[in-house]
């Protein structure tokens, strides 16, 4: 897949930005949120008023904007409960996440929760850059017979007038004024050592502390743990680093209807999800603690989600208002706090956003496979992206290749694939489609009204066509 071309910064409103300071996703700070402009007491942004049971929402004026509804769901878990909701005395108001102490062969993508300081000088004694000699004042010089290398112990100083030979990363001798490099020193008939070129003092030689001195600051908290981090923290020291853990998600699979296993019959379809989820939840930096079959069972789904000890709970399908839907009903049984109550984006429109426990969410996705799609990336991955405390990635545009209809009122995400400075749209992609997304490099997020061709669009990179260390399928 064609990795993105570089392209235009996508501006958004401020009171729509989903961009979290680090320091601010690191805190998590539990604060009422307020609508631009609400002057009243704070609610659940974006969700809708109270309702009795069983009384149907209204449809469009209820839903959320997409890019608001990404807002709220990048801020949620730093938000407490309405004012009249109390939290379940279990879920303390203010609960943060508590960092915790990470091997580095488990800490790839975690961000820091602590500064990196140096626990020695680097290099930690004077080392050899080069493969060659050490020598000791002007030459020539007169070469020792033993050697020096990498791994041993300090080597006897040098006295003027003599070199030793010296490996790559051992430890320099006392005295030694440079290392001459072995393409740069030829030896006569007397053994003795000449330079080819000029030397100077301290030449090939990296100093003790070069790179930095025991207790410096090598990176600050909110640094994204990288392959080079986790370099960097083994040459300082480290056996292990302190970093924000990983966002716990557990998966309710929705519907009777589903198929684990052989082709459609009777009715049954393949369960297209649950396969999905999973690898794609932890590409987005998750770790997911189970995936659950619990059909259209209301007090299945009601046992499943107050007894999940997950950050974030996902359930698929059911988000809608007929016969089977049971998520809204189980979700006013339990108390929980809508966010999000349907998302004028299409295909996802029922997605929904739901605070269950002061320290615990959930994300209701439809069931068709690409409106699913369409809501793990609106409401889920801004959320485990703060519960994470990673920064959100830059916006940017590049110019469709083709015209794309777009819905009367609502945001279209439309799979492209990225050929050149250009996003070429995918046919196959309504709701239950995924033969589009499946060779998508990206979403395309289609204003109300549509694009027309060379219009920019706003793109949402895939994981795996990033190539990013947040593509973890195992």
């Amino acid at each position: 897949m064609t990795a993105p071309a570089p392209g235009t910064p996508a501006g958004a409103p401020a009171a729509d930005t989903d961009d979290l300071d680090v320091e601010e996703a690191l805190a998590l700070v539990r604060e009422p949120h307020r609508e631009p402009g609400d002057d009243g007491p704070a609610r659940a942004p974006g969700g809708p008023a109270a309702r009795q049971p069983g009384e149907r929402p209204a449809e469009r004026h209820t839903a959320t904007s997409w890019p608001h509804a990404r807002a709220i769901a990048a801020r949620a878990a730093r938000t407490v409960r309405a004012p009249g909701r109390p939290a379940p005395a279990e879920s303390p108001a203010g609960v943060r996440r508590a960092p915790v102490s990470v091997p580095l062969g488990d800490a790839l993508g975690l961000v820091l929760a602590a500064p990196l300081e140096a626990l020695t000088d680097l290099p930690s004694f004077d080392t050899s850059a080069m493969d060659g000699w050490a020598v000791a004042g002007p030459g020539p010089w007169q070469v020792r017979e033993d050697g020096v290398l990498a791994g041993h112990a300090q080597p006897e100083p040098l006295t003027d007038g003599a070199a030793v030979r010296i490996a790559t990363g051992a430890r320099v001798p006392a005295d030694t004024t440079a290392v001459l490099r072995t393409e740069h020193g030829r030896t006569d008939a007397q053994g003795r050592l000449h330079p080819t070129r000029e030397l100077f003092h301290g030449q090939d030689i990296r100093p003790r502390g070069q790179e930095c001195r025991s207790g410096d600051q090598l990176l600050p908290v909110g640094t994204l743990v990288t392959p080079a981090v986790l370099g960097l923290a083994a040459a300082a020291g480290y056996d292990t680093v302190t970093a924000v853990p990983r966002p716990r998600v557990e998966v309710l699979v929705l519907g009777d209807e589903l198929l684990t296993e052989g082709l459609p019959h009777d009715g049954l379809i393949r369960d297209a999800l649950g396969p999905m989820l999973p690898p794609w939840l932890r590409a987005l930096g998750a770790d997911v603690l189970a995936v659950r079959r619990i059909g259209d069972d209301a007090r299945a789904l009601r046992k499943a989600v107050t007894a999940s000890r997950a950050d974030l709970v996902i359930t698929t399908g059911g988000t809608a208002h007929g016969p089977v839907d049971h998520v809204h009903p189980v979700l006013e049984r339990i108390g929980a706090e809508l966010l999000v109550d349907g998302v004028k984006a299409r295909p996802g429109h029922p997605m929904l956003l739901a605070r269950t426990k002061d320290d615990q969410h959930l994300v209701g996705l439809p069931g068709n496979p690409l409106a699913a799609v369409s809501g793990l990336l609106t409401l889920a991955e801004p959320l485990l992206r703060t519960l994470a405390a990673r920064p959100a990635p830059e916006p940017y545009t590049l110019p469709l290749k083709e015209a794309v209809q777009g819905h009367p009122y609502d945001t279209r995400l439309i799979p492209v694939v990225l050929r050149g400075d250009h996003a070429v749209p995918l046919h196959y992609n309504g709701p239950a489609m995924l033969r589009g997304i499946a060779a998508a490099d990206a979403l395309a997020v289609v204003p109300p009204g549509g694009a027309g061709q060379g219009e920019e669009a706003e793109l949402l990179d895939l994981p795996w066509a990033t190539a990013g260390i947040g593509v973890c399928f195992t």
